[in-house]
């Protein structure tokens, strides 16, 4: 009878030792889950454009850079607000996406070969005002 009380009596030490093991286990990983925030530096400034397929193709071109996080082109004030990771990225490159999908930004004209071959309800007036600011309204000739 002893031996059997000593029998589970070491069986039960040694569960609860393996119960203590897992549970530390369980600790270290949740210590270990960390998450990483990246700065993000936000921009805006003026983008040339007419309709909806000129803001899908400049949105497109600016998040296909490796470091955007997010590219919203504003059709009535002609500005994009771009956020991107300066680490892996600068407006120089963001700027040259632009002007390489055909469209002018304030600091870069846009492609003239990427122009050329902008649908036709694409192709913007080159002298139009970009960064429109207080009420702006929508072309009523506009059916973009």
């Amino acid at each position: 009878m002893k031996k059997i009380i000593l029998s589970i009596a070491v069986i039960a030490t040694i569960g609860l030792e393996s119960c203590k093991n897992e549970v530390k286990k369980e600790i270290t990983k949740t210590e270990q889950t960390t998450t990483n925030k990246v700065a993000s530096t936000e921009t805006t400034f003026g983008v040339r454009g007419n309709c909806g397929m000129c803001k899908n193709t400049i949105e497109k071109a600016v998040n296909s850079i490796d470091g955007v996080t997010s590219a919203e082109w504003d059709k009535l004030r002609k500005e994009i607000n771009v956020s991107f990771d300066e680490s892996k990225t600068n407006l120089d490159v963001i700027h040259k996406a632009i002007a390489d999908s055909g469209y002018d930004t304030d600091k870069t004209t846009g492609s003239e070969d990427a122009y050329n071959n902008l649908p036709g309800c694409c192709k913007y007036d080159r002298e139009m005002a970009m960064s429109l600011k207080g009420d702006v309204k929508e072309n009523e000739n506009s059916n973009h």
